[in-house]
């Protein structure tokens, strides 16, 4: 059975973006995922990039028209600049990665209810109820945002060390059976497409 690897911030508008296609995907060819959030401001710096707040202008003024272009191309209500963002990733990451531990629920499901939490419903991911709310809406118990903090913690750190090694330098990032990478939301169809054989 194949597998996909995939590395995200709960911070990355594009990972927003990405709305469940992974998941799609993923059933479409019996494929396993593993969720893997990480702590995207210290991978930037580790791989050639920067935080949105020290690119140049240029690349800021480019940042404004893409994001919305492609939100309105998804369908997807988006927020250019949500009222919180950035915030601390931790404490949804943690809860992801317990809740993914756990297996009781829609693990996809909610990865993608966090990301619209900041992007379109100017809520702060950094709070305990709105991470407790997500848990529960998508089948987890909503302890779990406390129950796994020291896992979650030791993970959270793990996958970016892993993802450092592995050459991942962004959000949302894709490898399929630990070699064949894919970068971003707009190169899921040729995920799609390699997995059916076409690429």
């Amino acid at each position: 059975m194949p597998h996909i690897d995939y590395y995200f911030s709960t911070l990355s508008p594009y990972a927003y973006l990405a709305e469940q296609r992974l998941e799609e995907i993923a059933s479409k060819h019996g494929a396993g995922v593993t969720y893997k959030p990480l702590d995207i401001m210290s991978l930037f710096p580790r791989t050639g990039g920067a935080a949105p707040k020290d690119r140049h202008p240029a690349r800021l003024d480019y940042r404004a028209q893409e994001l919305p272009r492609q939100a309105k191309k998804s369908g997807l209500p988006f927020n250019l600049k949500p009222m919180f963002w950035p915030t601390n990733a931790a404490p949804s990451s943690y809860a992801i990665i317990a809740a993914q531990k756990a297996g009781d629920g829609d693990v996809g499901a909610l990865v993608h209810t966090i990301l619209r939490a900041t992007w379109a419903e100017e809520k702060d991911i950094a709070q305990d109820d709105v991470v407790r709310d997500a848990l529960q809406a998508c089948g987890f118990d909503p302890k779990l945002a406390d129950s796994g903090l020291l896992v979650g913690a030791e993970t959270y750190a793990a996958n970016l060390e892993e993802a450092v090694s592995l050459g991942v330098f962004g959000s949302p990032f894709y490898i399929v059976d630990g070699t064949e990478k894919f970068w971003g939301q707009d190169r899921l169809d040729d995920l799609d497409a390699f997995m059916s054989g076409n690429l």
